[in-house]
């Protein structure tokens, strides 16, 4: 089995002086940072007091399982035979809270509209989607549903 490993930092931003001195007195700001890689702004969702303008953790988990069907997709069907020629993902998440001020999600939906150069690839380019939710790393890590919902275009 070949391990890859992958390390982050995150760093808060968001002390005003007083540190975490009450909930209302700091920041949710922080930098998502990676070597070699621009820096995230990030915060908490503005539900959660953070800022809209920046990317939070609920935004970046369904971005990333996401962009984890993207790449799957592309590989098997470059791999397949299948041209694609445009690909564009509206996905949606459902979070629901507990009383404890916890949570989780319930499900993601993705919902990739696919382009393929030629009408005979439909069916096919189509298929594919289940496979690559199969290989996907992301959605084999979670346990709530990822679910698909493709459109496949010819252009």
């Amino acid at each position: 089995m070949t391990r890859h490993h992958y390390t982050t930092t995150v760093h808060w931003t968001g002390n005003r002086g007083t540190g975490t001195s009450s909930y209302r007195d700091y920041s949710r700001s922080h930098a998502i940072e990676a070597e070699g890689r621009p820096v995230l702004a990030a915060s908490s969702d503005p539900a959660f007091r953070g800022e809209a303008d920046r990317w939070n953790p609920e935004l970046l988990f369904v971005a990333a399982l996401s962009e984890c069907h993207l790449l799957q997709y592309l590989h098997l069907c470059a791999a397949g035979g299948v041209v694609v020629t445009g690909y564009e993902d509206t996905a949606a998440g459902t979070m629901e809270m507990t009383p404890d001020g916890g949570g989780a999600f319930t499900e993601v939906v993705l919902r990739p509209v696919v382009t393929v150069a030629d009408a005979s690839l439909v069916e096919r380019a189509t298929a594919l989607h289940e496979r690559a939710h199969e290989l996907c790393f992301l959605a084999s890590s979670v346990r709530m549903p990822v679910r698909h919902e493709p459109t496949v275009v010819v252009g």
